[in-house]
């Protein structure tokens, strides 16, 4: 009966002394970094793309993977593409530097333009199948929008060097996991 009790009491001394999980939360600000990372990383590499088409080789041959680029002049592909770079990396950077983190919802508002007018674009030339995917990131793009603008906004902070560091390496990540294995695609695939 003793061992019992005492094997109890260790029972109940190595519960107390194991760490305590902490329940995991879903925030509103969770959430907008979360898609801030993932739509800036997506909008970066996409517009990179199109940046790329500057080359009039893979212009030439960009209608063959994607149709509606025989119906938009080369240069305005360039100037949708530097805006898609210029707002997903404005997604991410401005709110993690905490330097002009009121850009973030710029960015995002831009983008949602950019969205809004891309599938009005394919509605007009009876391309339905794009729109889905147009009002996705728009959606999305216009929920970091609100959140970062109103709801969850990011306060300037003065520069440090922890400050520039971790954007810094943001940056890295974009160029690392999105510019180059777009760059390495288009100028090596055969589509």
């Amino acid at each position: 009966m003793n061992l019992h009790v005492s094997n109890s009491a260790l029972d109940v001394k190595d519960v107390e002394q194991q760490p305590r999980r902490r329940p995991t939360r879903f925030t509103l600000n969770g959430v907008l970094w979360a898609l801030q990372a993932v739509f800036g990383f997506f909008f970066a590499g996409s517009g990179f793309g199109k940046v790329l088409l500057y080359d009039a080789a893979l212009y030439a041959d960009a209608p063959r993977a994607v149709a509606w680029y025989a119906a938009v002049p080369q240069s305005l592909i360039v100037f949708i593409g530097i805006c898609e770079v210029l707002g997903g990396v404005g997604l991410i950077l401005p709110a993690m530097a905490k330097v002009k983190p009121a850009l973030t919802p710029l960015a995002g508002a831009g983008l949602t333009l950019t969205m809004i007018l891309a599938a009005g674009f394919h509605i007009v030339r009876g391309e339905y199948a794009l729109v889905p995917a147009n009002l996705l990131l728009g959606g999305a793009s216009a929920l970091i929008t609100a959140g970062r603008w109103k709801l969850r906004p990011v306060a300037p902070a003065p520069l440090t060097t922890a400050r520039v560091l971790w954007p810094f390496a943001v940056l890295v990540a974009v160029v690392l996991l999105t510019f180059v294995p777009t760059w390495y695609t288009m100028t090596n695939v055969q589509f």
